[in-house]
């Protein structure tokens, strides 16, 4: 287990990577770049818990912590992922105070929470038990994802419930629950997004938002805006961005070179700036 809960507790900064391809070599990687967590993403993607065991091995001795993206407030699945390691959960469309404390009695053993006991991989298969059931609770980790308008109206209610380490905004989809879809730098948008920031301080929850873009300004905007639990990028996008920026001086654009014509009408050997810049719309914030 890293530092992330110490760090956060102590009002320190934690940054994080997002694995969306679900191998295990690529937490591995972006472990050893320094991460304080990885997040793997249950949620949109299709990786498995079998993935996910693999990747809970590959981290293991690693002071990277291991989050998991739930596809929902789901008991059975919060229960199966902390039990194969992971360090906590990141809890997808938290609306509710009610929500907020089912996504933390999930991630917790009774009293406080609901999660079921057993001799799991989490527990060295029953070596470690004891210490493991008398330190989990403390030790767990607890994200709420707000990333509705109806959310962000009950901020203050949804973060002053016991429990919860970190509020973590999704700027596409709360942009899509406005109406505003993909309108990451729209007034309103921001707005609610320094709302969410402002109700975390009052109730000294660590305010998080996922950086998907690569650019490093990008995190330092959202850092300096008193963001502290922050993704980084996508594994995806950071294979995307390095060919991209691998092909441009050549030309070369899936696996093509366009010349444009000179006004004589032959070719001049400039290439056609045909990679898509697709994501350059949402560099500022993130999902």
């Amino acid at each position: 287990m890293g530092q992330t809960k110490r760090k956060l507790a102590l009002g320190n900064t934690a940054l994080g990577g997002w694995i969306m391809i679900g191998h295990p070599s690529v937490a591995e990687i972006m472990a050893g770049e320094g991460f304080d967590w990885i997040a793997v993403d249950l949620e949109h993607t299709s990786t498995s818990l079998h993935d996910l065991q693999a990747i809970a091995m590959a981290l293991k001795g690693s002071e990277c912590d291991l989050l998991v993206r739930l596809h929902s407030c789901d008991a059975v699945q919060a229960k199966l992922v902390l039990d194969i390691g992971a360090d906590g959960i990141i809890v997808p469309a938290v609306n509710t105070p009610a929500q907020a404390a089912q996504a933390a009695a999930i991630a917790r053993f009774p009293p406080e929470g609901i999660r079921g006991a057993s001799l799991c991989r989490a527990t060295d298969f029953g070596r470690n038990f004891k210490d493991y059931f008398e330190q989990h609770n403390r030790k767990v980790i607890v994200v709420v994802m707000l990333e509705n308008h109806v959310g962000v109206a009950q901020a203050d209610a949804i973060l002053s419930t016991p429990g919860v380490d970190a509020a973590f905004i999704g700027p596409y989809d709360l942009s899509a629950s406005m109406g505003l879809a993909g309108q990451l730098e729209h007034a309103d948008v921001l707005a609610a997004q320094q709302k969410v920031l402002a109700a975390c301080v009052r109730h000294g929850v660590a305010p998080g938002i996922h950086v998907v873009s690569t650019d490093p300004d990008d995190l330092k905007q959202c850092l300096d805006q008193g963001f502290r639990f922050v993704a980084c990028g996508l594994d995806t996008l950071f294979i995307q961005r390095g060919c991209r920026r691998m092909k441009q001086p050549s030309g070369i654009s899936n696996g093509k070179t366009t010349l444009h014509p000179r006004s004589d009408g032959s070719p001049n050997g400039e290439t056609s700036p045909t990679i898509n810049n697709l994501y350059d719309t949402s560099r500022k914030n993130t999902k």
